[in-house]
């Protein structure tokens, strides 16, 4: 059972908390690179509890800050974007991107001491796509992880965002539940749905697998194994890295070129990515998954901490639960995989309370990911020492998720690093480098 203060451990994202100055160590990815222009509108931004603002000054660089203006602390969402600084508008100082102070527009030149005076700004990188920012030390900074789908062009790939109510780890812990796929999202298929020469059909022939788990220097995997045909295991192999990324196994593992990001906005609220490839880069088929499309509805963007990506199905409309559907027609009346997981999440309440719980040997990979991240974040804060994954991005090199049928008798771990060898990514793609 976790106790109610490994459960603080494990969910407080704030600056000072354990696992808030753990996930400060890492890059976080915070915003689609389009939702920046520049010397356009600056962004609220909310990140591990923190009020920022993003802004892209007039040479297109990236500025991510403290939303107030280390003079009197008005906020940066009404400052002026202009000639490559951002401009607080109650006194007229202004600061670049990396928070250097360029101007006192209210201090006569004699008394000007605009250079002892920094806005507190982070690191930020844009790669395919993508704006990272990095908040743990300024003066040590590492590379960018070694994700696949982050490595792969943004032509390549379908990026989107959408933002859940509740607290990162539960959020997460609905990506490496891999036995709730055959019931929450699948409970109203059978075999006969799926292709007859695919094998995802496996997993709604036997909803219930068996569980294989390994820790690794990114975090863990694990494999969940069902019987397939004669002499065969169909596997579910995932990954959960560190600190908040999950790769589900939703394609055959030759193909599954996908990542998602559970990023804490605060203890409350998590910006989930969603990455996955657009087409094969190899020419194979990638099977889209029965209710699984990202062709998701969202409610207009507002510039509130909390205005971005929210999902029109909501708690406020029960995500549009239709009860004769429910009745008739699907396994829960939700439309939607993300929809069906957005209200389980959200449902258990802001943060979950983990003393309630009865966990099932179906739950063994979740407990151990429990077990690691409150071992680091502790380990972390008594010595400042970080899992290899905070300095080494080359540890998530070569890791994919994914569907395989395997004989029996072979080892799974074989059996995976095989058909990843086997079936490699090249960066840039061939058609990219052309």
């Amino acid at each position: 059972m976790t106790t109610n203060a490994e459960n603080e451990t494990l969910t407080q994202v704030g600056a000072g908390t354990p696992m808030g100055d753990l996930m400060r160590q890492y890059w976080l990815p915070a915003a689609k690179s389009d939702e920046l222009a520049a010397d356009g509108d600056p962004m609220r931004l909310m990140l591990l509890g923190e009020k920022l603002i993003a802004f892209r000054d007039s040479s297109g660089r990236v500025g991510v800050m403290d939303h107030r203006c280390p003079h009197r602390c008005a906020s940066f969402f009404f400052g002026r974007n202009e000639e490559d600084g951002i401009r607080c508008v109650y006194h007229g100082w202004k600061f670049d991107v990396h928070g250097n102070c360029l101007d006192m527009a209210n201090v006569p030149p004699h008394q000007d001491f605009k250079h002892k005076v920094k806005a507190k700004a982070y690191k930020a990188e844009e790669r395919n796509g993508l704006i990272w920012v990095f908040m743990g030390d300024q003066d040590n900074v590492p590379e960018l992880p070694e994700i696949e789908a982050t490595l792969i062009p943004d032509a390549e790939m379908e990026i989107g965002f959408h933002q859940r109510e509740c607290n990162w780890l539960q959020a997460i812990e609905g990506e490496i539940d891999t036995s709730h796929v055959g019931l929450l999202h699948y409970g109203n298929l059978d075999s006969s749905t799926f292709p007859k020469d695919g094998i995802r059909k496996y997993s709604v022939a036997n909803r219930a697998p068996e569980y294989i788990t390994e820790e690794t220097d990114y975090g863990f995997m694990y494999g969940a194994h069902r019987p397939a045909d004669e002499g065969n295991l169909y596997w579910r192999v995932a990954h959960f890295m560190f600190p908040f990324w999950a790769l589900p196994p939703v394609n055959v593992i030759e193909s599954n070129f996908m990542a998602r990001a559970y990023v804490p906005m605060d203890d409350t609220h998590t910006m989930i990515l969603v990455m996955v490839i657009k087409n094969d880069p190899y020419g194979r088929e990638v099977r889209a998954i029965p209710g699984g499309s990202m062709d998701l509805e969202y409610e207009p963007n507002s510039t509130d901490w909390y205005g971005r990506w929210r999902l029109t199905a909501n708690a406020g409309n029960d995500y549009m639960i239709d009860r004769d559907v429910q009745r008739e027609e699907t396994y829960t009346g939700i439309h939607g995989i993300v929809v069906q997981d957005h209200a389980i999440n959200e449902g258990m309440g802001p943060i979950v309370d983990r003393t309630f719980e009865q966990l099932a040997p179906s739950d063994m990979m979740i407990n151990r990911v429990r077990r690691m991240l409150i071992k680091a974040a502790r380990i972390h804060a008594k010595d400042g020492t970080a899992p290899v994954s905070a300095s080494d991005p080359h540890v998530y090199h070569g890791i994919r998720s994914g569907q395989y049928v395997a004989p029996a008798e072979l080892n799974w771990l074989d059996a995976y690093a095989k058909i990843i060898a086997d079936n490699p990514v090249r960066y840039p793609l061939p058609d990219a480098a052309e």
